[in-house]
């Protein structure tokens, strides 16, 4: 197959509205969630330091919910993100929904039944840089590195599809738990917000072990930062006191959403030997080219000219593994996505690539950059996202989401 007749391909397929995102099919540095997607019986808590759905294992199902403001003012505003926290608030701990009589509608849609379960649910909130607009009067309290995402070459961004004032992330080991969660946030919220882009996202279980799969059959997730490592945390996803940040995002982190169409029938058309020359891991077991267990690190000291795994290679552009771009590395938490067939009759399925960092250019502008016109890039189709950041956590019960911001 040309590259002319790959690269049509991909123009045409993004033609019509898909989303997609930036690309990390395969990764940075010892897996933080070896058994992603599996459930546990307990609730993530909700209070703390910084928000849940960050650090937390993955759930099964997700949901990424790009919102624009309705309301006017500042008050309106506030008050949005304080019913917004009473909600999830409640939603993560679960409970007996209000009765609020025969006469009323009811306070819940009812579709977990008449107890609303935990169910692992976790509900993450970041900002976009319109929010900083002339609107509420917050423009000098703006994160130093929000702005409108980025284009990158080989990008095919739909800007309806890119972008917002909030970004709300559903996750929980059931799909329908994260529908009564929106359905909830959704009620309580009135007018105040307008859903601008939806994707839903799924985790695989792991096969047969280790990191979950992507859409085109490799392991997604097999390195990453130690989640259990505060220091590295604190040093690659936290925003610190001394960042140059204004002081209420201390404790917060910069969201990349990029949701990346993976074009499946021209992937499905390549050998399996050229498909791991260009992720630079087995397809099989996951072993990096010059290992043979996932977990093994690249070995490019003794491969300086890229005889085993190519320097194009979408693992070695990523993560060189220099101490020089040790401090480039992402905490990356994807989902696989399938939403059937576009316009044209070609699948539309493919990655929500969501990652976190402490500073955008450092960490993803840098990685990104750094894969341009990368081999994968005749079977990727970046349409959508955005760039957000995530509000510190909500430390008890009398704070509120963003409550700094404010103040």
């Amino acid at each position: 197959m040309s590259d002319l007749d790959r690269r049509g391909f991909l123009r045409g397929a993004a033609i019509g509205g898909a989303v997609a995102a930036a690309s990390a099919i395969a990764g940075h540095p010892a897996s933080d969630e070896p058994s992603a997607g599996v459930p546990t019986a307990s609730a993530a808590p909700f209070h703390g330091e910084h928000q849940s759905g960050i650090v937390t294992p993955r759930r099964a199902a997700t949901a990424v919910i790009a919102l624009d403001l309705t309301t006017r003012t500042r008050r309106e505003f506030e008050d949005l993100l304080r019913t917004l926290t009473d909600r999830v608030r409640f939603l993560t701990s679960g409970g007996v929904p209000e009765n609020p009589g025969i006469s009323s509608p009811p306070t819940d849609s009812g579709i977990l039944g008449p107890d609303v379960p935990t169910d692992g649910l976790t509900a993450t909130l970041g900002l976009g840089s319109s929010v900083f607009d002339t609107r509420f009067g917050l423009a000098d309290r703006k994160p130093q590195f929000l702005r409108p995402m980025d284009t990158f070459p080989n990008d095919n961004l739909d800007r309806a599809q890119c972008d917002g004032d909030l970004l709300l992330q559903l996750s929980a080991h059931h799909p329908d738990t994260v529908v009564h969660a929106l359905r909830d946030l959704t009620r309580e919220t009135g007018g105040a917000i307008q859903p601008r882009w939806r994707i839903d996202g799924v985790i695989a279980p792991p096969r047969p072990s280790g990191a979950p799969r992507n859409y085109f059959g490799f392991k997604d997730g097999t390195a990453n930062p130690d989640v259990a490592d505060a220091v590295l945390m604190n040093s690659l996803v936290w925003v610190q006191p001394d960042a140059g940040e204004p002081t209420w995002a201390t404790g917060g982190t910069y969201q990349v959403v990029r949701i990346i169409r993976m074009l499946a029938e021209f992937w499905d058309r390549v050998s399996a030997s050229e498909q791991e020359q260009m992720i630079g891991r087995r397809k099989d077991t996951g072993a990096p080219l010059t290992g043979r267990k996932e977990t093994d690190i690249p070995d490019y000291d003794n491969d300086p000219a890229g005889d085993a795994t190519p320097l194009s290679a979408h693992i070695r552009a990523a993560n060189p593994r220099t101490p020089k771009t040790e401090t480039n590395r992402i905490l990356r938490r994807g989902f696989n996505y399938d939403r059937g067939i576009d316009g044209n009759g070609n699948l539309d399925m493919g990655l929500v690539f969501t990652a976190y960092q402490q500073d955008l250019d450092r960490q993803f502008v840098t990685i990104q950059t750094r894969l341009a016109d990368e081999p994968m890039v005749d079977y990727i189709s970046p349409v959508g996202g955005g760039y957000f950041f995530v509000l510190p956590g909500v430390r008890n019960g009398s704070d509120w989401f963003g409550s700094g911001l404010f103040r």
